[in-house]
């Protein structure tokens, strides 16, 4: 089975979704700089695991979270650990949703997965990531990389859904972000085959390339090492995880240096085109989710700006 195989959604959500950041859109000014005397976009982004909506204590507060979510003021979010009608742990709401309308952006929903609804005409069980944007989301694709399923009692590694990937349209730019969430065992091997499918799913794509995640591994991890070939780490300076008094960073922002692929027939080509230059990076004190987030503030440039 291939890994590039893209998985399809219903088409109403991202319409939907559309159509309400249209309706609901939020002014135009962010914290993060309109514009850059060096002829590149600005753009702040975050990454943040919101632990199913509940905090280190395991309650579930959505208002909570989406407070914080807002403080950070950020262009493009995305979200690990994401319920849509999932359980009562986040009493059974789609809290992809939900946050799109409470914050006024677009939304792109990953299910890694998509369980039968626990009574015939409800709404599917799903988890995974999703992206959230104040920019328009003109393309969304859920990709398959390897996983070790949790719902299986005897999981073995195989290609699965939940690697999303959205183009959002920046001042008329095209900008590729994609949200992750890595295996949390200890053995890395799940992690080493994700990071080469995460390479390969990224080749394809050419322009400026945004991947946030959790990583479920610190940067030095040998496992993460390939990543650092064709993307920057925007560190932040400080950890991330556990969120009360966090010591390990495995929340992670990354950006492209020149684009993937190094000039092949898939690749995101060389030299400036795509490159991101990160401004800067720092975590924000939080205790709304078991993770702290990440936000970084970039610099997109492209051949000819």
């Amino acid at each position: 089975m291939s890994l590039r195989r893209r998985i399809t959604r219903a088409p109403q959500l991202l319409l939907a979704a559309s159509l309400l950041g249209v309706l609901l859109a939020p002014p135009a000014a962010v914290a993060a700089p309109r514009h850059s005397p060096g002829g590149g976009v600005p753009l702040r982004v975050a990454t943040y695991n919101i632990h199913a909506g509940a905090g280190p204590e395991g309650v579930f507060d959505l208002d909570r979270q989406v407070t914080e979510l807002r403080s950070l003021h950020a262009d493009v979010i995305g979200l690990q650990e994401v319920d849509r009608h999932w359980g009562a742990r986040s009493a059974w709401r789609d809290l992809a949703g939900e946050l799109a309308r409470r914050l006024r952006m677009h939304v792109s929903f990953a299910p890694i997965y998509s369980l039968d609804p626990a009574e015939p005409g409800g709404p599917r069980a799903e988890f995974g990531v999703a992206v959230l944007s104040r920019h328009r989301i003109v393309s969304a694709e859920n990709h398959e990389i390897t996983r070790l399923s949790t719902q299986d009692p005897n999981p073995v590694p195989a290609p699965a859904p939940g690697f999303g990937e959205v183009v959002v349209r920046v001042r008329g730019l095209p900008v590729h972000v994609y949200v992750t969430h890595l295996d949390y065992r200890p053995d890395p091997a799940v992690r080493v085959a994700q990071v080469a499918d995460t390479r390969r799913i990224m080749a394809e794509d050419r322009g400026p390339k945004i991947l946030l995640g959790d990583f479920n591994a610190e940067p030095a991890a040998a496992e993460l090492a390939p990543l650092w070939k064709e993307l920057t780490d925007a560190d932040p300076g400080a950890p991330t995880f556990p969120a009360r008094a966090p010591v390990k960073r495995i929340d992670f922002v990354a950006v492209s240096k020149g684009g993937l692929g190094g000039g092949g027939p898939h690749g995101g080509g060389g030299g400036p085109q795509g490159a991101i230059t990160v401004r800067r990076a720092w975590v924000p004190e939080s205790t709304a989710s078991d993770h702290r987030p990440v936000v970084a503030d970039l610099l997109v440039r492209t051949r000819g700006r």
